[in-house]
């Protein structure tokens, strides 16, 4: 439960996402339940779960005990509700759920909101599971997609996705070949089992691939046979959204084209089994990583191959492949990365801790332990980080995706944990008390120092300790002068004392600019040019100036910004007008079409949303959901202030790389 004590704890405990204030009190100021909490209840139980605070005000990250007079009257009203099946579909509150604690002689209700298991799923209100389920998205709550509910409907119902039966298909549906590689693998793995004698069909039959329903007679080849096994025809029929795609490249920038890849290109069957053969060779191939010996014999594999084909086997067998996104398998200098369609049915930081397991499609997993890869039920997480962690690599980034379709990442850093630059660095800034701080508070500082900043998100994807310990770890490495400070609430970040990003208000302190080109109505993305301007007409510091095509310098930032198109010239505004000509005049453009636009207009300097706003003829919010998110996320483009994402004073520019 969470544990409060006085305002300085809602204060710190106000930068989870899974927490929500809310005043309940009524017309009469004794205290009501809310409606709009059952909409939190809502998303929070779809969700990861969370807690909501009654009887306080919020107002700009103020927090004002206001309290909650008759609790008596809050906390039935909490329990007919939640009992009521016209209004919420499940319950999941206990007594235990709910905590009154008591702050400057006022009291306030603090109720635990479990997130529901998948067999619960979707938890809705009203007695509507198409219009009135929502889910958690940063600290608000949305409704759930159509899509989205259905997706969340059928894995309520099926336990393993891959073990539905298919009507119309049969054996003649198999790739022959990937089967018998396959009984290679499995006499290698187990030469001695007696499956080894049967014939090609009752292998199959025994290893999952054809099952009988024993009531209702039905038999037939499996969801999982087929993907396993089967040939692309079959594929495409059965999963219409199938796609394996395995790329490499040679360098780190992410739009370089690959050098190597593998997809289903009519050369090789394109099921699951031979993508996952083909795609492992390729991705130990030249793995230069410590070796390790036994018995002063080295071996032929390390813990590192361990970890790369358990990951690789997690997110095959993890895939929801009724989703839009594909399986995507990236190999680069610096890192392993893997997508599959799908969030998680275990929560990430459950899955790193191990011992927990709902495995989306069990008949695949089971055949993969069948021929020595992948690990058991609620193992394969753990045995991944443990052996980067054995390599001395930095923690590996598991986390999940929601926009623009739902998707499970993990990315393997190949770099270093701590370089000696980091530690050179932590030894002159702190010396012997670095070494002090518990294992949670080092690697909260190394990973600072290593990626310039760090957030409350960024930790708890590389810790198994719960968010709330993460939580309140922060103002402690503040107290004693580990990290400094930056922004309110979910925007705070931290850096190491000396080493602070720059943040919008320090770059645009004495900015000198019009007003016209940076007021937009489109709310939360834009700004008013007040806050960026001085109403007289001073001249800006040395420091801050405009180039001779009027984009605004600052020694802060590597690049010029345009953040106002009435101070450009009219040569470069008529060049970017023209270059974003098609955006304006056509209303729809494929999504490559405006990447591509995109990375041309970022090129050389900092974009605001405002600016691309106007010359794209899109509103600010399509523009930052729909292209520059997920651009960012391909590491295409790169944030003016990384660590103030949410900045409505944000600025965007394309990558570069050093010759």
């Amino acid at each position: 439960m969470l544990s409060v004590s006085d305002l300085v704890d809602l204060q710190t405990l106000s930068e989870s996402v899974e927490l929500e204030f809310k005043l309940a009190q009524g017309a009469e100021g004794k205290g009501k339940l809310p409606e709009d909490f059952w909409r939190t209840y809502s998303a929070m139980a779809n969700t990861r779960g969370g807690y909501v605070v009654l009887g306080v005000r919020e107002k700009k990250g103020i927090f004002i005990i206001e309290g909650i007079s008759d609790i008596a009257i809050v906390t039935k009203q909490l329990f007919d509700t939640v009992n009521n099946k016209k209004k919420v579909n499940v319950n999941l509150l206990t007594e235990h759920s709910v905590q009154i604690i008591n702050l400057d002689n006022k009291s306030i209700i603090v109720i635990e909101i479990p997130a529901a298991r998948r067999e619960q799923k979707p938890v809705y209100l009203n007695n509507q599971p198409m219009t009135e389920t929502y889910i958690r998205r940063h600290e608000g709550d949305c409704h759930c997609s159509e899509e989205q509910i259905k997706r969340m409907l059928a894995e309520q119902v099926e336990d393993s996705r891959d073990d539905r039966i298919l009507v119309g298909f049969n054996f003649s549906d198999i790739d022959q070949d990937s089967l018998r590689a396959y009984r290679n693998l499995f006499a290698i793995a187990k030469p001695q089992h007696p499956w080894l004698e049967l014939e090609l069909i009752d292998l199959f039959w025994n290893i999952g691939g054809w099952r009988k329903n024993r009531q209702s007679g039905e038999e037939g080849v499996t969801l999982a046979g087929i993907l396993m096994f089967g040939s692309w025809n079959a594929i495409q029929e059965a999963v219409p959204n199938y796609f394996v795609d395995y790329r490499e490249r040679d360098d780190v920038q992410p739009d370089s084209r690959w050098i190597d890849r593998i997809y289903p290109d009519g050369s090789w069957s394109g099921n699951i089994f031979d993508f996952f053969r083909r795609t492992y060779r390729k991705l130990i191939t030249d793995l230069k990583v410590p070796f390790e010996l036994q018995d002063g014999i080295r071996l032929d594999e390390t813990k590192v191959h361990e970890a790369i084909r358990e990951a690789l086997v997690n997110t095959l067998v993890h895939a929801d492949y009724t989703g839009r996104s594909s399986i995507l398998v990236v190999r680069r200098p610096d890192l392993f990365g893997f997508r599959n369609p799908g969030l998680m049915r275990i929560p990430p930081d459950i899955a790193v801790k191990g011992g927990e397991s709902d495995c989306r499609n069990r008949r695949m997993h089971q055949m993969f332990l069948m021929i020595g890869a992948g690990e058991r039920a609620g193992s394969g997480v753990p045995k991944i980080m443990s052996g980067w962690k054995w390599a001395n690599l930095r923690t590996p980034k598991l986390y999940e995706k929601t926009e623009p379709s739902e998707q499970t990442l993990l990315e393997l850093s190949m770099i270093s944990l701590v370089s000696q630059e980091v530690t050179e660095r932590l030894n002159v800034l702190f010396g012997q008390r670095f070494y002090q701080l518990d294992e949670l508070e080092r690697m909260i500082v190394i990973t600072t120092a290593t990626e310039g900043w760090v957030n409350h998100e960024r930790v708890c994807q590389l810790t198994t300790r719960h968010s709330r310990d993460v939580t309140l770890a922060f103002p402690k490495l503040v107290d004693k002068g580990f990290l400094i400070a930056s922004g309110e609430k979910r925007d705070k970040s931290y850096s190491l004392p000396g080493m602070a990003l720059p943040s919008p208000e320090e770059v645009f302190a004495n900015a000198l600019s019009s007003s016209s080109g940076l007021t937009h109505s489109v709310q939360d993305l834009t700004h008013s040019a007040n806050n960026l301007t001085h109403s007289d007409p001073v001249l800006a510091d040395s420091h801050h100036r405009r180039d001779e095509h009027g984009r605004f310098i600052s020694h802060l930032l590597d690049k010029p910004f345009i953040d106002d198109l009435d101070e450009l010239s009219i040569e470069f505004r008529e060049m970017l007008e023209a270059l974003t000509a098609p955006a304006r005049k056509q209303r729809r453009l494929d999504t490559e079409v405006m990447e591509q636009l995109l990375v041309r207009l970022c090129d050389g300097h900092y974009l605001s949303v405002a600016v691309m706003e106007i010359l794209l003829g899109r509103k600010a919010q399509s523009i930052r959901q729909n292209y520059l998110k997920p651009m960012v996320d391909s590491k295409q483009l790169k944030l003016a202030f990384p660590n103030k994402p949410n900045s409505p004073r944000q600025g965007y520019t394309l990558i570069s790389f050093p010759d």
